[in-house]
């Protein structure tokens, strides 16, 4: 049995301009939706897994949840707790025999880049530029591609993944390279 958590939103606001209803519309969606669903999920795993052999939590959180970024205080503080998580539950199934593990994707071609173009009544620059500032950012002057992270995750569902668990495994381009 594998679960993949993949809902996110995204808020772009300084600290000082993020509304509590703001804040807390991030965490319900990007924390509390996943938490929720990974308790139903694993009650199911938990009675099935001396079948299955093991069961699967696939997280995806971001490389937000690895590091602080300006105007994005509601997003990261979602992704860190999300990571945290993840390693909790991790912890807790193991000896269940089930593992679970977070994939931290940089920036992916999907419709959420769109929701950056919030940045450009924060910065005053233009989504072009802003997206152009991203891929400065990535050594590998790109995007990833949904299907990059779509592997990352059916590795993680498989057996061949049964050593790994409470890992945040970055998936960013060489973004955050440490």
């Amino acid at each position: 049995d594998v679960l993949v958590n993949n809902a996110g939103v995204y808020h772009a606001a300084p600290l000082l301009d993020c509304t509590p209803e703001d804040f807390d519309h991030v965490m319900q969606v990007n924390l509390y939706g996943a938490f929720h669903v990974m308790q139903l999920a694993l009650r199911h795993m938990r009675d099935r897994v001396h079948e299955r052999g093991h069961g699967k939590v696939v997280n995806i959180a971001s490389t937000a949840g690895k590091g602080g970024s300006m105007n994005q205080s509601a997003y990261n503080a979602s992704k860190h707790a999300l990571v945290g998580l993840t390693r909790c539950a991790a912890q807790e199934l193991g000896p269940l025999g089930i593992c679970v593990n977070a994939i931290c994707p940089g920036f992916v071609e999907t419709d959420m880049l769109q929701s950056f173009s919030a940045h450009s009544a924060i910065t005053g620059l233009s989504f072009e530029q802003i997206m152009a500032n991203g891929k400065a950012r990535v050594p590998l002057r790109r995007f990833l591609k949904p299907e990059e992270i779509a592997h990352l995750a059916v590795y993680l569902g498989s057996a061949e993944s049964d050593g790994m668990t409470g890992q945040s495994i970055l998936l960013d381009g060489g973004m955050l390279m440490v």
